[in-house]
């Protein structure tokens, strides 16, 4: 079926935010006692899956929330350096003149959102669900289809990580993978995405699937 609702991820899909994540993670490893990561093992890292990644950090679960409010602030404090990845806004513009429903489904803050998004763009989205915990993506997607009304099989949620593709197949909707954000894009299309991404513009394919 034609999609009529298009599910975005804010960092690393939307959000060009990796840069600022990988400078900010050791300081967050000193600060929550995880193990810190050297300049070398960047690529390793983001080839693996979130749940994988904690463990190779010995970061526990229960420390996680505190890791994720935390860098949320250092975004917060340095987010007129954020930027939307050059095409996004364009692209964005495009589908919702083209009558395709936009939504927002990320572990972000809302403030952060607006802050790199702009109110004038975020005010297009039907439906933005914020603040999510790491693996909590899955109830959020769910929460945008009862507040849209739009079947699962008119659905797409696009990310940038392994969790997105889970959360998307947990709840039955088409998962959309992109090759420019945290999770390197071929452990990324290894998942089967219903259709990659290799650049921004392409996502204006959306408003043609089928």
């Amino acid at each position: 079926m034609a999609i009529k609702l298009a599910i975005f991820d804010f960092d690393g899909t939307l959000a060009d935010t990796f840069p600022l994540f990988v400078e900010s993670l050791n300081g967050l490893a000193v600060r929550h006692d995880f193990r810190q990561v050297e300049h070398h093992e960047v690529n390793r890292l983001r080839s693996m899956g979130a749940r994988e990644i904690l463990r190779d950090l010995r970061l526990p679960m229960h420390r996680v929330p505190r890791v994720l409010i935390d860098f949320r602030v250092i975004m917060q404090q340095r987010s007129g350096e954020l930027r939307p990845f050059d095409g996004i806004a364009q692209v964005l513009q495009s589908l919702a003149d083209r009558q395709i429903m936009l939504a927002l489904a990320t572990s972000n803050s809302l403030a952060n959102v607006e802050a790199v998004l702009g109110q004038a763009l975020l005010g297009r989205f039907a439906a933005v669900e914020c603040g999510s915990g790491l693996f909590g993506k899955a109830h959020r997607l769910r929460k945008i289809l009862q507040a849209t009304r739009v079947a699962r099989t008119e659905a797409i949620y696009v990310g940038d990580e392994i969790r997105d593709a889970h959360a998307a197949k947990k709840i039955g909707v088409r998962f959309g993978a992109v090759g420019w954000g945290y999770t390197d894009f071929a452990a990324l299309t290894r998942l089967g995405p219903d259709v990659a991404f290799n650049e921004p513009a392409e996502l204006i394919g959306l408003a043609d699937q089928g």
